[in-house]
């Protein structure tokens, strides 16, 4: 499971190193990963090749006459990446989904379970900022949540 966050910088070529502690959750044969946009947030969601291929079943298998699920999988499927991480644990990202998510040079590495969010470091600020700052009304959690003790 990914988790944590790291700060990294984007190198001259668009490259990124993710750190060690993700890199080892890598396959080792051939670390392979997806890089796809966030509908929701302007961020960078990276999934081990083999995480996303389920999760692309399922975007395949929504019914492609319904507007809203069309809008996903042309978003998601649309933008997603094949990348291979190089000898030195980089990737390289690019270029129209670094404009996505603003990513200039420092960048945040946000662990979240099966996959990770890559943040313009000025951009993760902000919407934490803002996700601290919001009142949560009971209403918006999901049930599921409700009875979570941390």
């Amino acid at each position: 499971m990914f988790r944590g966050i790291n700060s990294i910088l984007l190198d001259s070529k668009g490259r990124i190193k993710l750190p060690a502690r993700h890199r080892q959750l890598l396959p080792t044969d051939a670390p392979k990963v997806v890089l796809t946009i966030d509908t929701e947030s302007p961020c960078l969601l990276l999934y081990p090749a083999t995480e996303w291929e389920l999760i692309e079943e399922k975007l395949q298998a929504l019914p492609s006459f319904n507007p809203a699920a069309r809008r996903i999988q042309r978003l998601l499927i649309g933008h997603a990446t094949d990348l291979e991480l190089d000898n030195n644990g980089r990737i390289l990202l690019p270029a129209l989904l670094r404009e996505y998510a603003r990513v200039d040079k420092e960048i945040n590495v946000v662990g979240q379970g099966r996959k990770i969010e890559l943040w313009s470091a000025s951009e993760w600020e902000d919407y934490r900022t803002r996700w601290i700052m919001e009142a949560v009304k009971p209403g918006d959690l999901p049930d599921e949540l409700q009875s979570l003790a941390l």
